[in-house]
């Protein structure tokens, strides 16, 4: 990992200052900075896209798909880099940071692939005698500049999901990373600055939350696309004035055991869906119902495969579970674990915490009310 990376700035790499920090997650050392743009510069970058929007759309439809195909390239060659990257700035262990970087790929891939099949439709309109011979046509066309706001928890996977369709269809962005976890969209950046896309198409540019409105009112952008949490998502809906808006929220998510489950199949199944990434996904299982009969025999080999999960240092091959984005975040949910046992649950593994590394926890009997059952843990 360098010391620094530069922001994007309508494609053009700019280091302005060093003012944001991004840690290594596991040990909470400060790993490298990047500079953190003001609201001058986010204008700049809006009508920079604006700007380019015209020669976006004017792609043919081969150039995007070559423009994504570089793309791929050039992450396949640079894959390892990527993953150990990811390792450090989100604490990820390194076999999910491999993996999250293919998916990363493949997005590209996908991408590159619809790119020249969006297609349009012909239909008929010859439903009365005065119509008759006649048809319509109608066919996809790019929205023009748009706004991407991503989390910490897929800095690549979900910065690949917004941007590699932008480009598909030929749309020039803005792109607002994670302050947490910035890095991966700046290496994003730099492969795209080598790419055949016009100039002024995309900027990537980490920002204070304080401090980017612009993201989400200004009107030269017509769409979009957030992910993260239901508390900021739905006001930055509100605020969004007449652009079309996607958004991806959180959840809290419960699973079914039933009585004729694979009770082997379903254990290896609930381990990683509520212990990969340390929790910290919004489709995490966070509630288990499980029928009467299995209930034992279910949480006896439950608790044995939790208590088998290796936590620690992400770097090593080894490990399943890394620490939580934040010292902060590992403190809240020990606190609601302490709440949910003080009203009557009770510890089955798990709850142990040091720093930002939380424990793979299991309880039972949790009341309905309390944050451990009523709101997204995002959590292990």
């Amino acid at each position: 990992m360098l010391e620094s990376y530069p922001l994007y700035l309508g494609s053009v790499p700019q280091n302005p200052n060093g003012d944001l920090k991004v840690t290594d997650k596991y040990s909470g050392e400060v790993a490298c900075r990047v500079p953190l743009a003001d609201s001058a510069m986010i204008d700049k970058a809006i009508a920079l896209a604006e700007a380019a929007a015209p020669a976006m759309r004017e792609l043919a439809a081969y150039e995007r798909q070559s423009i994504l195909n570089q793309c791929v390239r050039r992450f396949e060659e640079r894959a390892e880099e990527f993953a150990q990257v990811l390792c450090v700035e989100a604490g990820k262990p390194i076999r999910d940071s491999r993996g999250e970087v293919t998916r990363l790929i493949d997005t590209f891939r996908v991408a590159a692939e619809e790119a020249v099949r969006l297609n349009g439709e012909v239909m008929t309109l010859d439903i009365s005698a005065r119509a008759r011979g006649y048809s319509g046509m109608w066919k996809r066309v790019p929205i023009g500049p748009c706004s991407f706001i991503t989390p910490f928890n897929f800095p690549f996977n979900l910065a690949a999901h917004k941007i590699a369709p932008a480009i598909a269809a030929g749309c020039p962005f803005v792109l607002k990373p994670a302050s947490k976890t910035p890095v991966s969209a700046l290496l994003m950046g730099e492969v795209l600055s080598e790419t055949d896309l016009p100039k002024g198409a995309f900027s990537i540019l980490p920002a204070t939350r304080e401090g980017s409105d612009l993201f989400t009112v200004d009107e030269r952008l017509k769409l979009l696309s957030f992910t993260g949490s239901p508390a900021v998502g739905w006001p930055l809906k509100a605020k969004a004035g007449r652009k079309k808006v996607v958004l991806e929220l959180g959840g809290n998510a419960g699973c079914v055991v039933d009585a004729d489950a694979d009770l082997d199949d379903a254990v290896a199944r609930v381990i990683i869906g509520a212990f990969y990434q340390s929790g910290q996904s919004c489709i995490s299982v966070q509630r288990l119902y499980v029928h009467e009969s299995v209930y034992a025999a279910f949480k006896e080999k439950l608790v044995a495969a939790t208590k088998k999960l290796k936590c620690g240092d992400p770097r090593d091959e080894a490990t399943f579970i890394g620490p939580m984005i934040a010292e902060s975040e590992a403190e809240r949910l020990a606190t609601w674990i302490q709440s949910a046992l003080s009203k009557g649950g009770k510890l089955l593994c798990g709850g142990g915490r040091k720093g930002a590394m939380l424990e793979p926890t299991l309880l039972e009997g949790v009341p309905k009310g309390e944050a451990l059952c009523a709101q997204e843990a995002f959590g292990p």
